[in-house]
């Protein structure tokens, strides 16, 4: 049955601390270990891009992270949303169809009328929402996976692509 992720991190974290010599963690070492994904911080055009895009349109994150972990990084980020969307609202994660129609749904729109936006190297997520129609926005993300190690260009057809967010906005509101 679903879990949320912070569960599936817990569960991890547990299975896998043993295999590096720790063990007998005090409970609140573990707690802040545990959500550290809490307090992620964000890309530096994160905030003032979706500030920029929230102007004109809604702005949700569809996605795998649990909602408690997506306000927390919001906040962490100083970064406003309409509402937060997802896994934990579909009970099932991207990329299956109901990760996404779920966020459609809950604010009353057809999927043409949604973009599914991510970095740009997230190819799962731009097939598995354009499949079920949303339109598609890919953001540059170089470093997404270390220094160097991300995608600048998506590797799926995207209906939008950008340098950042702040440009992903200006496109969107040309």
């Amino acid at each position: 049955p679903f879990v949320t992720l912070d569960v599936l991190f817990r569960e991890n974290l547990q299975r896998v601390l043993p295999q590096f010599g720790v063990k007998d963690l005090p409970p609140d070492v573990f707690e802040s270990l545990h959500l550290g994904f809490h307090r992620l911080e964000a890309w530096p055009d994160a905030a003032s891009g979706m500030e920029k895009l929230g102007r004109n349109l809604l702005l949700a994150p569809c996605s795998n992270g649990n909602i408690a972990m997506m306000a927390d990084i919001a906040r962490h980020n100083k970064i406003r949303f309409d509402a937060v969307l997802g896994a934990e609202i579909a009970r099932t994660y991207k990329p299956a169809p109901r990760a996404y129609l779920a966020s459609v749904e809950a604010f009353g729109l057809k999927p043409n009328e949604c973009m599914m936006v991510g970095a740009a190297g997230h190819t799962g997520d731009f097939e598995g929402a354009s499949k079920q129609g949303l339109k598609t926005g890919a953001v540059a993300r170089p470093d997404e996976g270390g220094i160097g190690k991300g995608t600048s260009v998506p590797t799926f057809p995207v209906d939008v692509a950008a340098r950042d967010l702040i440009d992903l906005a200006d496109k969107l509101m040309a």
